[in-house]
């Protein structure tokens, strides 16, 4: 059709890595290829830093065949950067689209992503260049609005829930006190997903504590030595975002000093420090001698294995939907996923950028406990259905005991 836009497709990722994101980088790739006005299909190395450089790849000229592989693949294939961009660096990556005659931009990311798409279209629109930018959702933490759900989350939500089933055999084996530390600066999602370990009775984690609740040292006491009184035993998954009542970030807290990331953003569980910090605290609080913790850090970003068949089919077809959008209604936004019925059915809807640019979505109330330490019914029922098929159980010996014969 001759009122359709031609030139150049640019995708690019951003923020962190997921079990997934290179299904939606392919799923633009092979689908731009379907329509006839577009010339190009390039790939920004490193995200925005790398359309600043004119780091690209041509995806054009990649096969199918490559491209079918590296989808299976975790981590950022065209790699990825914190650059978090104003105006003045947007400016720039516009006069870069010009200069290449991109007209289709998509870019796959988070909160900050969906907010550089936002100011590309703007100046796009002021400069009078028609160009059609979508941000394409992807991140860990299930954090976007108008989303219900996000591609990532369920593969990494099934490495925890995993991680956390060896984690309640080991700890079954040796009993003591373990703690999980889980990626979640503002939403617990990801570390309430532990959850979906439990099968037995007495499996952790036995306690969960999220961002959205308040964290409160002798509370936290208080259920560590209650659930070790129970079955000589306690399994914890914590948010590394957990703060104080006054808004304290506990490592903060339990540190007495702060470091700041690139963004400006506490430093939180990169150094494992608030694990070591917590396990101190029982401790000395609870006498408890065997205490340990782990901060699962990269592992539950780009572990190999364990993609969600669900997430990645869903990963690919945002993407897809995000190319059709922009091919044949010639339309912005950022393409949301949607949950028509619990169990279970997703939707795409194109929703506007501001909805989503630099907004943060949390759990909602009816997924957490009262009590602050745990996830409810309603939160495994939505979580569950998004670690894709053949998710593993453990099981148990059940063979009957014999009797003794020395020790009556």
């Amino acid at each position: 059709m001759s009122n359709r836009l031609e030139g150049k497709v640019l995708v690019a990722q951003g923020g962190g890595p997921t079990p997934v994101i290179n299904q939606s980088v392919v799923g633009v790739a092979l689908e731009a290829r379907k329509f006839s006005q577009v010339t190009s299909i390039y790939g920004a190395l490193h995200g925005v830093s790398g359309i600043v450089g004119e780091n690209f790849v041509d995806l054009t000229r990649e096969t199918t065949h490559n491209l079918e592989r590296v989808a299976g693949t975790p981590s950022s294939g065209l790699l990825s950067t914190r650059d978090k961009p104003d105006e003045e660096y947007c400016a720039r990556m516009f006069k870069v689209m010009q200069a290449h005659d991109i007209r289709y931009f998509f870019y796959v990311g988070g909160n900050d992503s969906s907010d550089t798409v936002r100011i590309v279209n703007e100046q796009a629109k002021a400069a009078n260049y028609e160009l059609r930018a979508i941000h394409i959702p992807k991140t860990i933490d299930n954090d976007l609005e108008e989303n219900d759900h996000c591609p990532g989350f369920g593969s990494a939500a099934r490495f925890v829930a995993q991680a956390f089933m060896g984690v309640n055999l080991d700890n079954r084996a040796l009993q003591g006190v373990y703690i999980g530390v889980v990626m979640g600066r503002h939403a617990g999602f990801l570390t309430a997903s532990s959850a979906l370990a439990q099968k037995y009775f007495d499996d952790g984690p036995h306690l969960i504590y999220l961002p959205e609740r308040h964290f409160i040292m002798e509370n936290f006491l208080a259920d560590v030595d209650r659930v070790y009184q129970k079955h000589g035993l306690c399994t914890i998954a914590v948010s590394e975002g957990i703060a104080a009542p006054d808004g304290t970030a506990m490592i903060t807290k339990l540190l007495g000093t702060e470091e700041r990331d690139s963004h400006g953003n506490i430093q939180l569980s990169g150094t494992g420090a608030l694990g070591d910090l917590l396990s101190n605290e029982i401790r000395k609080g609870l006498g408890i001698k065997r205490v340990r913790s782990d901060t699962f850090g990269y592992l539950q970003r780009s572990f190999m294995g364990i993609q969600s068949d669900r997430d990645s089919h869903e990963a690919r077809e945002v993407a897809e939907k995000a190319v059709q959008y922009a091919m044949w209604d010639n339309v912005d936004g950022s393409v949301a996923i949607k949950r028509p019925v619990l169990d279970y059915s997703v939707d795409y809807q194109l929703v506007p950028i501001d909805n989503v640019a630099g907004k943060t979505r949390h759990m909602p109330d009816n997924f957490m406990n009262e009590a602050g330490n745990g996830v409810t019914q309603d939160f495994l029922s939505y979580c569950r259905p998004l670690l894709g098929s053949n998710f593993p159980e453990p099981h148990r010996l059940r063979a009957p005991k014999v009797a003794k014969i020395l020790h009556q």
